[in-house]
């Protein structure tokens, strides 16, 4: 195992520039960044997985598909709030959550009296110029729109209206947990002059959103897409793209492969290649960056960013080294769509 130096191959540098140069000072801190592993421990991440690739009988992995909603309900009941912590690394990995917030927006955009970039308000005057308003919609009034796709207890929701001060904002949350969105509908900082939470099954392609195609800026995806049976991802994704603006981004922070948490998975967890259940019926796959690369270009988005986040986390107490990969992806809607996106997008209403 080593720590790589940050340098200018596109590598992010946000995450922090903690890098372990010297294996015996491992346990002087919780994390080390940018880490790259050796071909031996990539070998037996390999062999460890193809030991546990043997799927569990068909009639078990339709249970956990059907009972899908169940098992998440059943996760927001026993474990409510305590579970996730507010996100607050989101505004150093995604500026786009508060353009006015990021100290590399300042230095290299031009910022409005309004406080946000001049580019956001350029998009948004196209978005807007492309896509009528219905003005019977939660929202309809604001000038920049966010959803979070899969927003659990609002982790990632109540850190960016906290951190966006921004009038025009209006944020969006949806979760497949009835339980999880009544979570956020409770809290004390839920406010519907800001934000609006509601159900929703991001697999479920036919289901209205409550927001008209075309509206919105940013789409976040946080540990969400993983939870999806590999067969609808395509189909959501390209679903969601419909929903952003020309010129919209979709924001993604999921499982790599090969991370502490696949290797992880005993005998008899496996669904299908990548794809696990867990102890309390949630289920989980973990991407390559190739992977994502074909769904969000497949829904007619354009990379800005695909980067594998390998961190090296550490018990000092108990003397344990942890190995995560996480995949961070930005893809954006194109201010002029391809023929054969506009040819599509004639087919679908608003919904």
């Amino acid at each position: 195992m080593r720590c790589a130096s940050p340098s200018s191959d596109g590598k992010r540098p946000q995450f922090g520039t903690r890098f372990l140069t010297d294996p015996r000072q491992v346990f002087q801190h919780n994390a080390w960044d940018n880490v790259e592993w050796t071909e031996e421990q990539e070998a037996s991440a390999k062999k460890k997985v193809l030991e546990n690739c043997q799927p569990l009988p068909s009639e078990k992995q339709e249970e956990y598909e059907n009972r899908a909603n169940e098992y998440w309900n059943d996760f927001y009941t026993i474990h409510e709030n305590r579970f996730f912590k507010d996100r607050h690394w989101l505004f150093t990995e995604f500026p786009e959550l508060c353009p006015q917030c990021s100290p590399n927006n300042v230095t290299h955009q031009k910022v409005s009296s309004t406080g946000r970039c001049v580019q956001d308000e350029e998009r948004a005057k196209q978005g807007a110029a492309v896509s009528p308003i219905n003005v019977n919609f939660p929202g309809a009034t604001a000038s920049y729109r966010i959803l979070e796709v899969g927003c659990g207890v609002g982790n990632t929701v109540f850190p960016i209206l906290k951190t966006n001060n921004d009038p025009e904002l209006f944020v969006y949350c949806c979760d497949f947990s009835s339980t999880a969105v009544d979570l956020v509908k409770t809290n004390p900082e839920y406010n519907l002059g800001r934000c609006f939470a509601f159900v929703h099954d991001l697999s479920d392609v036919e289901a209205n959103y409550p927001i008209p195609d075309g509206t919105l800026d940013v789409i976040v995806l946080i540990f969400v897409l993983s939870a999806l049976h590999p067969i609808k991802m395509q189909a959501s994704i390209s679903r969601l793209a419909r929903l952003l603006k020309p010129g919209g981004v979709m924001l993604l922070r999921d499982y790599g492969r090969y991370d502490m948490a696949q290797l992880r998975f005993k005998k008899g967890r496996c669904l299908s290649d990548n794809f696990y259940v867990r102890g309390d019926g949630t289920r989980v796959y973990f991407f390559t960056q190739e992977e994502l690369h074909s769904m969000f270009t497949e829904a007619g988005l354009e990379k800005v960013q695909n980067l594998v986040d390998r961190r090296l986390q550490v018990n000092r107490g108990k003397q344990l080294t942890m190995y995560r990969v996480w995949i961070q992806c930005k893809y954006h809607k194109p201010l002029v769509p391809s023929p054969e996106t506009r040819d599509g997008d004639a087919e679908h209403d608003c919904s």
